[in-house]
């Protein structure tokens, strides 16, 4: 059973730059929440506080409550938190290692895993990610060697190879050619059985294919948060809807 994340008043700066104002919302259990807004309005920037990602900026500083459950992330250790809590970048990026090897890494990270568990995970996973019929002839072969979208789906295994509770997507598939991008879309809303999902999109179409909640960022402030249909169709605000129709972003 998957697990959500709750952020309650949270405020972020770099150095004296407030990038964040207050933020509170729910990334319910089991479903897909996209998090969309023009550049630059702190969507990317808030996805990368749900694994405290932003630890490693120094100028950072974060104010306010995250909780995975009802566990406070920040009394959690941070590599636990991100087994917990994975994370799919912007750009595909497998390791230098070989197919087999990349979907096994974070699990012989956190102990020493048997031979047929790793089979059994490297098939489940690339089963999942629809990658299994596409390389189950070369594992042995380099990650490396994939097209975008093959390591895209690679990376999503990785991180699903560890059973998390949260998968965060950093727009996803804005490297990928479309048909690639559909395949991680069906991909998006598959997995959120197994985990939940909250995915930064610039596409506005995506979010309503993939999103089960949208939730609108504007120059660091969360506007407005609703069931996707709702706030494509009948948005509360006007900066909502601004954007929405295209007036600016």
């Amino acid at each position: 059973m998957s697990i959500g994340m709750s952020v309650e008043d949270v405020n972020l700066w770099y150095g004296d730059h407030q990038a964040l104002h207050n933020i509170s919302l729910t990334v319910p259990a089991g479903e897909v929440t996209a998090f969309i807004g023009p550049s630059g309005c702190g969507k990317s920037t808030l996805l990368r506080c749900l694994n405290r990602m932003n630890d490693r900026i120094e100028s950072c500083r974060v104010e306010g409550t995250i909780k995975l459950g009802d566990e406070d992330i920040q009394s959690m250790d941070v590599y636990a938190l991100r087994r917990r809590v994975g994370m799919v970048f912007q750009r595909p990026n497998p390791f230098p290692l070989s197919i087999y090897d990349n979907v096994v890494y974070g699990m012989k990270r956190q102990g020493r895993p048997s031979k047929s568990e790793m089979d059994e995970t490297v098939e489940r996973t690339l089963k999942v990610v629809g990658l299994w019929d596409e390389v189950s002839s070369k594992l042995k072969s380099s990650g490396l060697s994939l097209s975008g979208g093959q390591a895209q789906r690679l990376c999503i295994a990785r991180a699903l190879a560890v059973k998390p509770d949260v998968l965060l997507m950093d727009e996803p598939t804005s490297a990928l050619d479309p048909i690639s991008t559909a395949m991680v879309e069906e991909l998006t809303t598959q997995i959120k059985d197994e985990c939940t999902v909250a995915i930064v999109t610039h596409n506005m179409q995506q979010a309503t294919r993939v999103s089960t909640q949208t939730a609108f960022f504007y120059l660091g402030e969360l506007i407005e948060i609703a069931p996707t249909a709702q706030l494509f169709s009948a948005p509360k605000d006007k900066r909502t809807e601004d954007y929405l129709t295209g007036r600016f972003g």
